[in-house]
């Protein structure tokens, strides 16, 4: 899956299931403050990120995602 792919469904499932405004999403956006993802929005994240690519998160390694391009990153790590 390339790095366009990652960044085109992540963007879908944003707008689509946690009703980010496509403005909000840019690649330095903060999922925190810039996006408002929440607690909850983090448990549907675990959810549709495996369905969609096919991994578990595992909550450790997210600590040090801060920003979409870093969650972009995190995904690629995975999918290879």
């Amino acid at each position: 899956m390339t790095r366009t792919e990652i960044e085109e469904k992540v963007k879908a499932f944003l707008i689509d299931d946690l009703e980010i405004e496509e403005e909000n999403i840019f690649p330095e956006a903060k999922l925190k403050e810039d996006m408002g993802i929440d607690s909850l929005d983090y448990v549907d994240i675990v959810v549709i990120v495996e369905k969609n690519f096919g991994f578990k998160i595992k909550p450790e390694e997210m600590t040090t995602v801060k920003t979409l391009s870093q969650f972009h990153d995190y995904i690629q790590s995975k999918v290879g």
